[in-house]
């Protein structure tokens, strides 16, 4: 009996509304999961968290089983006790530093150094599953390797292979009937490789599936049809989960195609540089133009920091370099992100989703960023 299932609600074409139903409970699709690296949103706490009410969080198993170890974590009882945080968790496997840090890989799995002092350290798909038990997240993914595109086909498929290879290993380790487990699907741009890998994938039945190594460097139209082919062959009982994508144009595409699942650090990485998002663009909230500008940010949102703060006050604390700018703007970008996939949702069962899909397109067209 799996640990996750998908009760799909309402339909528009391939995109669908839904309920994921886990050991600790249910979260609504589309869902929009921001990111705790190391166990803490950017400039946010949990109490913020609860405020603005995402269902879902991710944190990154390779920073946390570096500092402060795995054995902290679960002696302070697991991810929940430790972060104070009470929604569901998600944990990644380690398999985007694969991607970023440039590690050795072999058959077996992976070698790298820590970012933090150098010290050498393995990562195997059994490690991997082991790790992220101990952490004790809701949602484990598997071990993978995420290829930078464009890349030879030769190292797409070695990837893909591996990935798989992986998988397996994974499947058999995984323990914990509380926690679920989702493979990953690989295959770059390769229509054939990504509609191969994923029903390969797929016949392991995990909990849920992610889809990985897109959104690293190929344009949106070699992204959208790989993803597509994917999707596919997924079953359509378990959420589909694409990892790092936030942008909205991509987010209200891959809905579309019938994602479920969505992380990115995007919203609060431009933030803390002062960028906000909006439903007209994204703007630089330091230029100058702004410095006795009494809007708020996005006057058509209504977060609690557009219903309070200037633009005028933020680009003063932005230019006198206070860390409260960078902390209500990470408050403000998740929740107009968190709003636009809630409005996704609605749209799905209205059957408007087409419409807000054009909307946010043109709005979000690089001559329309200020």
């Amino acid at each position: 009996m799996t640990a996750a299932r998908l009760e799909v609600q309402a339909v528009a074409g391939s995109a669908r509304a839904g309920v994921v139903h886990t050991p600790r409970g249910t979260f609504t699709t589309p869902c929009f999961m921001p990111v705790a690296t190391r166990g803490a949103v950017r400039l946010l706490d949990a109490g913020d968290l609860d405020v603005l009410g995402p269902q879902v969080v991710l944190a990154n198993t390779y920073h946390l089983m570096l500092r402060p170890g795995v054995g902290v974590v679960e002696g302070l009882g697991g991810l929940h006790r430790f972060t104070g945080w009470g929604g569901h968790f998600l944990t990644d496997s380690g398999g985007y530093q694969v991607f970023s840090l440039a590690p050795q890989i072999d058959d077996d799995g992976v070698t790298f150094r820590s970012t933090y002092d150098g010290s050498s350290h393995r990562l195997t798909p059994e490690g991997a599953v082991e790790i992220q038990e101990r952490l004790g997240a809701d949602i484990q993914m598997a071990l993978d390797i995420c290829s930078g595109l464009p890349a030879p086909e030769e190292e797409i498929r070695l990837a893909t292979k591996r990935t798989l290879a992986w998988a397996v290993r994974a499947r058999a380790t995984h323990q914990r009937t509380d926690q679920c487990l989702f493979g990953i699907v690989q295959g770059g741009v390769s229509v054939e490789l990504r509609a191969e890998h994923a029903s390969e994938t797929a016949a392991l039945e995990f909990d849920g599936y992610g889809i990985g190594g897109l959104s690293v460097g190929e344009p949106r139209d070699q992204m959208l049809p790989a993803l597509a082919a994917a999707v596919e062959m997924l079953p359509a009982d378990r959420p589909r989960y694409l990892m790092g994508v936030g942008d909205p144009v991509s987010l209200l595409e891959a809905v579309a195609l019938g994602v479920d699942m969505f992380d990115c650090v995007l919203p609060t990485r431009l933030a803390r540089h002062g960028t906000a998002l909006t439903s007209s663009g994204r703007y630089q909230v330091r230029g100058a133009r702004y410095a006795a500008d009494d809007q708020a940010v996005d006057p058509e949102c209504g977060c609690r920091v557009c219903s309070r703060f200037s633009r005028g006050y933020l680009r003063h604390l932005l230019v006198v370099g206070e860390p409260t700018a960078g902390r209500l703007l990470s408050i403000h970008n998740l929740a107009w992100l968190l709003g636009l996939v809630e409005r996704a949702r609605e749209a799905i069962r209205t059957g408007t989703l087409d419409g807000l899909r054009h909307q946010v397109a043109a709005a979000w067209q690089p001559g329309s960023l200020r």
